[in-house]
C-alpha cells in the first residue's frame, strides 16, 4: 500500500463520516469476493463460528430475527434453515444484491444503517451481527437501536475480530492481517491495500470487554463475551430485560433530595 493510500485511510478513520464513506466504498468493491475473504482470513473456520453463534442465540422455528451487517447472507441462511423469519440489513447495496441471489427462504433484505434502524420497536426475538461491530461509526448508539428493536427477553448475538489485550500478541495479529490482506488484495483486486481497512479497524476497536460494558450501558443484561480462535476472535451474547429494572431505593431523611443510594444493576 502506498504511503498516500495509507494516509487516506488514516484520515478517513479519524471521523465518523469519513469511516462510513470509506467502508461503504470498500464493501461495495469487495462484495463479490467477500465470502472467499472471510473463509481465508479465518482458516476456513468462519462457518463453524457462525453455526455456534446461531445455536447459542437459540434461534428456533417461528422466531423473527434481524441480521445486521448481513453481508451476503450467511447467518441469515443458517437461521432460515432453523425455521426463523429473517430480515437482513446491510449498508452496502451490492452485498444485499449478493444475499438476494442466494434465494434464502423466509428472508427479506434492507439497505440501511445500524445507527438509524428503519424497523419497529420490540419486533425481534434475536438480533445477530457478523463482523459488523468494528464498522459502526457510533457503537453506543447502534447498541441503543438494537436494544430498542429486541422484544423483552430477546437475544443479541455478535461475532467479530477481537483486539488482543496483549500488546505483543496484538502486534503479531495486526501484522498477520496486514501481510495476508495485502497478498489477497494484490491477487484478487490488483491492489495490495484493499484489505488494509481490516487491521486498521481492529487496531481502533475497543475490544470485547469494553464492548460488553457498552452493551450493559444500552440496557442489555446477561452480557457474555466468548473468546474464539485463541482470543483473536470473539462472540458476544446479551439479553434484553424481560421486565424494567426496579426503581433505585431512596434514602430517608434527605428532604427533597431524591438522589438516594443506587442499587446494583
Amino acid at each position: 500500500m502506498t504511503g498516500r493510500a495509507e494516509r487516506s485511510l488514516e484520515r478517513a478513520l479519524e471521523t465518523p463520516q469519513g469511516k462510513y464513506r470509506y467502508a461503504r466504498r470498500l464493501f461495495a468493491t469487495i462484495a463479490d469476493r467477500y465470502d472467499l475473504i472471510t473463509r481465508l482470513l479465518s482458516f476456513g473456520c468462519d462457518q463453524r463460528w457462525k453455526r455456534m453463534l446461531v445455536r447459542r442465540a437459540g434461534v428456533a422455528p417461528g422466531m423473527r430475527v434481524l441480521d445486521l451487517a448481513c453481508g451476503t447472507g450467511d447467518l441469515a441462511e443458517l437461521m432460515s434453515r432453523r425455521g426463523a423469519t429473517v430480515i437482513g440489513l446491510d449498508f452496502t447495496a451490492p452485498m444485499i444484491a449478493r444475499a438476494r441471489r442466494k434465494g434464502i427462504d423466509h428472508a427479506s433484505w434492507v439497505v440501511g444503517d445500524m445507527t438509524h434502524l428503519p424497523l419497529p420497536a420490540e419486533a425481534f426475538d434475536v438480533v445477530t451481527i457478523g463482523y459488523g461491530l468494528r464498522n459502526v461509526v457510533d457503537l453506543p448508539r447502534a447498541l441503543d437501536e438494537i436494544a430498542a428493536t429486541l422484544r423483552p427477553g430477546g437475544v443479541l448475538a455478535a461475532l467479530d475480530f477481537e483486539r488482543p489485550e496483549s500488546a505483543s500478541i496484538r502486534a503479531i495479529y495486526l501484522g498477520y492481517l496486514t501481510v495476508v490482506g495485502s497478498a489477497l488484495g494484490a491477487a484478487l483486486h490488483g491492489d495490495p491495500g484493499t484489505y488494509r481497512y481490516i487491521p486498521a479497524t481492529v487496531a481502533r476497536y475497543p475490544g470485547a470487554r469494553p464492548v460488553a460494558v457498552m452493551m450493559r450501558d444500552a440496557g442489555l443484561t446477561a452480557v457474555e463475551h466468548v473468546p474464539i480462535f485463541g482470543g483473536l476472535m470473539a462472540a458476544h451474547f446479551a439479553r434484553k430485560r424481560s421486565e424494567p429494572p426496579p426503581p433505585h431505593p431512596v434514602e430517608c431523611g434527605r428532604g427533597n433530595d431524591h438522589r438516594g443510594s443506587v442499587g446494583a444493576s
